[in-house]
Formats: C-alpha cells, structure tokens, sequence
C-alpha cells in the first residue's frame, strides 16, 4: 500500500491551507454580486434588469460552488489532523500524489470517482 511521505503530506497540508485562505477571500469578494438584485427605476428597461438577475444568480451559482470547494479543503484539513488523508473514502485505498498535487481536497481514488460520476 503506497501511501504519503512526510515532505509529499507537507507539501499538500501547505497548497490545502493557501487553498482555503484563497476560497475565503472569492467568497467575501462574491457576496455582494451574489445579493438580492434590487430594482433601479433610473434605469430604463426590462433588458439591464433581467440582466442584473442573471448576473446575480450566476454569482449565487459560483459562490456556492466556492462554498463548496471550502468546505471540502476543511474537512481534508481535518483528516490531515486524525491521519485519514490521503485515502479513499469509499475503497479506503491511498489516493495518488499526482491527483492530491492537482486536487489536494480530494476524497476519492480516480477509480471510485469515475464510477461515481458514471
């Protein structure tokens, strides 16, 4: 069973903890786009506003994709401390480096992520 050195979970633990510092800051960043779109009676036509909406509900999208996205770092973070990463959640096999390299919140071995998103 090959599983992380030392320097390699190091390695993951810091690119984890830059991760979450950065999708903390899109998140504080995207709240305002994603508020409550309010009516501007200055502005002439239904076109500004019902592109305002879209523009607010495709920021909404991406702030809960980012809230996500943090939420998976947090819990990785959390298994570094009680020594469960780097393992698959469903095989409970070791995860690769290269894919944690690429993908440092990942909970799952390529094999059982392919046969989830199938």
């Amino acid at each position: 069973m090959l599983t992380l050195n030392n320097s390699q979970l190091k390695q993951l633990e810091e690119q984890l903890k830059q991760l979450r510092t950065k999708l903390s800051a899109q998140i504080e960043l995207a709240k305002p786009a994603a508020a409550t779109v309010t009516l501007d009676q200055t502005k002439v036509g239904r076109l500004s506003r019902m592109d305002a909406m879209q523009q607010q509900q495709m920021a909404d999208s991406n702030l809960q994709q980012t809230r996500q996205r943090l939420q998976l770092v947090i819990k990785a973070c959390n298994k570094i401390l009680t020594e469960d990463y780097g393992y698959c959640e469903l095989c409970d096999e070791p995860i690769a480096f290269a894919r944690l390299q690429v993908n440092p919140e990942a909970g799952l071995c390529l094999k059982c992520q392919s046969q989830q998103e199938q």
